[in-house]
């Protein structure tokens, strides 16, 4: 009930009816996987420098239908900022303008439900320039994988850890690692997190209903 409130005054915060279709129903088992890599960790005044992004349809990670853009910072990243995300000032030569590259982005999303590892963040990032372009936060559903991982860790009490790093859930499913920093490379990873909780979780429903 309050997530349609939401919903829909979200969609009359929007500027531009191009982009009614963010709002659409999302089909059956499409979603998008997306990464972003940015100046730092506070979406208020960092910046995003890199997007990474891949569809999923009927179980399947399509290799075709990729987003792959750097996207032009405001200022020159600092050195400390180079050491985290590893894209160097010769990465961003041929970048994008931010509005282009968000722009592009929406049409690549469409109205699918984003997958991410503690997508929560990328969202906000990405939400900060759709408010600034055509009025309104992504109004797309998330799914995080790491809420996923840790549904599917048996503890043995309540006080038990579980590892949430992404090395660690990698290693635990026995994923194969790709290149690290890499926007594009983390959101293939993190699609192949997804199918494999996915396919998990449905083979223990299809367990306990049979």
């Amino acid at each position: 009930m309050f997530e349609n409130f939401f919903r829909n005054l979200n969609k009359k915060k929007l500027n531009d009816d191009k982009y009614l279709f963010l709002f659409d129903d999302a089909k059956k088992d499409e979603y998008v996987c997306l990464d972003c890599e940015t100046t730092g960790l506070n979406p208020k005044k960092d910046e995003i420098l890199s997007i990474g992004a891949v569809h999923i349809k009927d179980n399947k990670i399509l290799m075709r239908k990729t987003f792959n853009i750097f996207v032009k910072p405001s200022q020159n990243v600092n050195a400390e900022a180079i050491k985290i995300h590893q894209i160097r000032p010769v990465d961003l030569q041929n970048a994008v303008d931010p509005k282009i590259a968000i722009l592009d982005l929406l049409d690549f999303i469409g109205s699918r439900p984003i997958v991410g590892y503690y997508i929560k963040f990328d969202i906000a990032m990405i939400s900060k320039y759709t408010k600034k372009y055509i009025g309104i936060k992504l109004p797309n559903e998330s799914i995080e994988v790491s809420s996923m991982y840790y549904r599917t860790r048996k503890k043995t009490s309540e006080y038990e850890f579980i590892d949430l790093k992404f090395d660690t859930i990698m290693k635990e499913l026995n994923i194969p690692t790709l290149g690290k920093h890499d926007a594009l490379n983390d959101a293939i990873m993190t699609s192949m997190i997804f199918l494999k909780l996915r396919n998990v979780t449905d083979a223990k429903t299809t367990n306990y209903t049979n």
